[in-house]
């Protein structure tokens, strides 16, 4: 029996942990990468990959017509910090200082102590390992800070380059669930991978 359970003294639980951390995210680096808090000075940056069509291909979302939308939001971003309710960091290229994507947790599942991760990357940075970088430098924050137990990350079936990606990362085939996704007016298959912490550890 621990000292919290003799003195009844109760631990924060993961989902406050998170809603904390996200108000105001710690800001993270690793060999090639800076990890920041979005911010208004992001969005320029910001708006050169999300126009792109070939970047948003395998995306939920569609290209970014105009500056305008992408300074919308990023403003909506920082309410969404302050709630708590965001869960991405900016990815800069530390010789740089340039924006050229995201990373962070897409969702949490607080029952089975895990969440899933999502990335994007600006089309003239693929191919060169950061994506993998920025993946397991958020999975190792996820497993110190947060003590969860595994990752999954799923990706519409064809975007074999994210499935690259995921096996970096110690990631094994969890799924395919055919048609089960209905994205920019079709339904999509999509394909789901997963790592717990013992496999990630022995990369």
């Amino acid at each position: 029996m621990s000292l919290s359970d003799i003195f009844h003294i109760s631990r924060p639980s993961l989902e406050t942990k998170v809603k904390t951390l996200f108000a105001n995210p710690h800001t993270l680096f690793s060999e090639r990468l800076r990890y920041v808090k979005i911010s208004p000075e992001n969005a320029a940056d910001m708006y050169e990959y999300s126009k792109d069509s070939e970047v948003t291909k395998y995306l939920t979302w569609s290209p970014h017509s105009s500056l305008k939308e992408t300074e919308r939001y990023v403003k909506l971003l920082q309410r969404k910090y302050e709630a708590g309710s965001f869960n991405d960091w900016g990815l800069i290229l530390r010789d740089t200082g340039r924006m050229i994507g995201t990373c962070g947790f897409t969702s949490f599942d607080y029952k089975e102590n895990t969440a899933e991760i999502g990335y994007v990357l600006a089309k003239d940075c693929w191919g060169k390992g950061l994506a993998v970088e920025a993946a397991k430098r958020i999975m190792r924050f996820g497993f110190e800070e947060f003590g969860l137990s595994g990752f999954s990350a799923k990706f519409i079936e064809g975007n074999n380059a994210s499935m690259r990606v995921m096996q970096k990362c110690g990631m094994e085939l969890e799924g395919v669930y055919r048609n089960s996704m209905f994205i920019k007016g079709e339904y999509k298959t999509i394909v789901v991978y997963t790592v717990t912490k013992e496999q990630f550890d022995a990369l």
